[in-house]
């Protein structure tokens, strides 16, 4: 009986872990420059794309009401929280990678080419946005 009960909670931590290994969740996003947090962004999975969209934002600053003016698709003039800022990523085969999709810098209003990799046990995600090749990577962190 205590085998049975060790190997159930075994299967269910490590169900548990692996549930983490994904982009799907919130996640808080850092700014490269100062290290303060910016906005908090929940992504979602639906049909196997993921989708984000910003819940909050977090600096001291920040305009609640803030719309993107510097947006040039669907998104301008949108309010920011709520507004989709990663569209169609799909997980890459035998990889834990989302790739294909897009992400939006509302600051500037341009969209770049993704790619989601959860790292340190699925607590950290590193996005990376780039454009032929060319980009930068964020740490984002889970909320818990």
């Amino acid at each position: 009986m205590k085998r049975a009960v060790a190997a159930i909670l075994f299967a269910a931590s490590a169900t548990s872990a692996l549930a983490q290994m994904t982009p799907v969740g919130t996640w808080q996003s850092v700014d490269d420059k100062t290290g303060e947090a910016k906005s908090q962004i929940r992504i979602a999975e639906s049909g196997g794309v993921l989708n984000g969209r910003i819940e909050k934002l977090l600096r001291k600053e920040a305009r609640q009401d803030a719309v993107c003016d510097e947006c040039t698709d669907d998104r301008k003039g949108k309010a920011l929280i709520g507004l989709e800022i990663i569209r169609g990523a799909k997980k890459a085969e035998g990889k834990d990678v989302w790739e294909d999709g897009k992400v939006l810098d509302p600051e500037n209003g341009k969209n770049y080419a993704l790619r989601l990799t959860p790292i340190e046990g699925g607590k950290k995600l590193e996005v990376r946005g780039s454009v032929f090749g060319i980009g930068r990577t964020q740490t984002w962190v889970r909320v818990q």
